[in-house]
């Protein structure tokens, strides 16, 4: 995996060289529009997926680099703390969470994107380490929403205690 603080300059050297327009703008993974990703882990080479934009004519790139910052870290130490684990399971999760700390302020995730038919043509190309705290967020995230058996209130399952 290459040097995504290094190739986040290159990228941007290489739109403008092209003749792209740049939108620098948010990620688009929560955009509403239908959606077509990049294989990124077969083919991470930039300039494919931009040749692929030039030839259906693409003019417009949104350009979008996520910085990582160490206070995800923070609140999901938080939330773990909240959740009824066991203790060395909390302990190695929050061991690989404070591990992630390093990376402050490293780019973490790049990710390029047009509109063609209807659709957005998405290139997301992020770092191994990244991927490895979103699996860890999500396993958190996960575990935190399981029905509360203890809970006696009317919403607290998906079954009736009656």
């Amino acid at each position: 995996m290459p040097n995504l603080d290094t190739l986040k300059d290159e990228i941007e050297q290489y739109l403008t060289k092209q003749g792209f327009a740049i939108f620098r703008g948010y990620s688009r993974a929560i955009d509403s529009t239908p959606a077509v990703y990049w294989d990124c882990d077969r083919y991470p080479d930039y300039k494919s997926f931009l040749e692929t934009a030039k030839t259906v004519g693409a003019s417009l790139v949104v350009y979008h680099q996520h910085e990582f910052s160490s206070g995800q870290v923070d609140a999901a130490v938080d939330r773990l703390e909240q959740l009824d684990l066991p203790r060395d399971e909390a302990r190695a999760m929050e061991r690989r969470l404070k591990e992630m700390r390093v990376y402050e302020g490293f780019t973490c995730a790049i990710e390029l994107s047009f509109d063609h038919g209807g659709r957005i043509y998405v290139f997301d190309l992020r770092t191994e380490w990244y991927d490895e705290l979103s699996d860890l967020l999500d396993e958190i995230n996960m575990t935190g929403t399981e029905p509360d058996e203890d809970d006696d209130s009317p919403m607290s399952g998906y079954f009736s205690k009656n």
